[in-house]
């Protein structure tokens, strides 16, 4: 019996075998209660907490390392044996392959857990989504490049020689795409800073629109006219932007004029009378008014007051409304809206020459 155990088969005996074989049952069995009985508990547990984060690290265990685990178990139950040259270099490869494998995939694991924790809390629309959805695979593709390499060199490939050319080429690329570059980089700050989003209403300089569309390099803007305005996102991150959708409330300031003919009674009436029609006005408070200024043919009043939120039509509905008001309220009252008028005074001198005679 002891002579069939000492047997060499490929170089190695019929007990090593049976080692191995022991080494790999016992692993599996060890990762499969720690899969259904330590790993199912953690689940449970995790379900009646309020973090996600738990939940996420459970789930990574399951899908990451678990497979992690069984390689690991293959790994010890072969290198129990004598391997041959060839095939150890083979195994080393294949472990260098898959240990780069899973090692991307928990890096990329923890990017779209940062990604999806990022648009939950931003209340993400759907055009966000896409966006997010984006830079979540410009970024993995990039793990992966960098994942490449890295196994290249492991591999025994010299790399560096091919680092250097990508270096140098990667300065004549960058020379080259220095504004799509300049444009990708302000795009990533438009994302995370959110100076404005999609439906924002802006304004850029002398132009001004609803925005529709970020992408990577440009931002497309509806204006008033209908035409759509493409900017670069490095000329927006450059200007200054006005975003009125981010206004909570509009101050408004509108002056008056009352010809000068109007009495003194009159003019202590004029603020009054605009005050109560501005505090009638639903959504609308009153500042301030005050008789400011004696203008070439107007006695001027100044008002101020607020209008809540920031749409357009309904500060264009509060504002027309009050005229109207003050309108009607002038006319009862006998006041009268100055206009630009000039009014000439001719001063006549009658003068009786008298003449002497010598």
């Amino acid at each position: 019996m002891k002579e069939f155990w000492d047997n060499i088969i490929l170089g190695n005996a019929v007990s090593s075998y049976l080692t191995a074989l022991a080494i790999f049952i016992g692993g599996i069995a060890l990762v499969y209660l720690f899969k259904n009985y330590i790993l199912h508990r953690l689940k449970k547990w995790a379900d009646k907490t309020e973090t996600r984060i738990d939940d996420y690290f459970v789930k990574s265990i399951e899908k990451a390392f678990v497979p992690i685990f069984y390689f690991v178990v293959f790994y010890l139950s072969v290198k129990s044996l004598i391997l041959s040259p060839s095939f150890e270099k083979g195994l080393n490869i294949f472990i260098t392959l898959l240990v780069t494998i899973f090692a991307v995939r928990i890096i990329i694991s923890v990017i779209n857990y940062f990604f999806s924790s990022y648009s939950q809390k931003s209340d993400a629309s759907e055009q966000r989504e896409k966006q997010i959805k984006g830079i979540r695979g410009l970024v993995n593709l990039i793990v992966w490049i960098i994942a490449f390499i890295f196994l290249l060199d492991n591999l025994g490939i010299k790399i560096s020689a091919v680092v250097a050319g990508l270096g140098i080429g990667g300065i004549a690329v960058a020379l080259a795409a220095q504004a799509f570059l300049g444009d990708l980089f302000s795009y990533f700050a438009i994302f995370f800073d959110k100076p404005f989003e999609i439906g924002d209403f802006i304004i850029v300089g002398d132009k001004l629109g609803v925005v529709e569309y970020i992408g990577i390099k440009t931002t497309r803007i509806r204006a008033l006219g209908g035409e759509q305005l493409v900017f670069s996102n490095h000329d927006l991150t450059n200007s200054r932007i006005h975003n009125f959708k981010k206004m909570e409330r509009r101050r408004v300031v509108f002056k008056l004029g009352v010809i000068y003919q109007t009495s003194a009674d009159q003019l202590k009436k004029v603020p009054q009378i605009v005050k109560d029609i501005i505090t009638k006005q639903q959504d609308a408070t009153f500042d301030r008014g005050h008789f400011a200024s004696y203008g070439d043919f107007s006695l001027n009043f100044e008002f101020v007051y607020y209008v809540e939120g920031a749409d357009y039509n309904k500060y264009m509905d509060i504002q027309q409304a009050i005229n109207l008001s003050i309108y009607e309220a002038f006319e009862k009252e006998g006041i009268e809206f100055a206009y630009p008028t000039q009014t000439l005074f001719v001063s006549k001198t009658n003068q009786n020459d008298e003449g002497t005679v010598n």
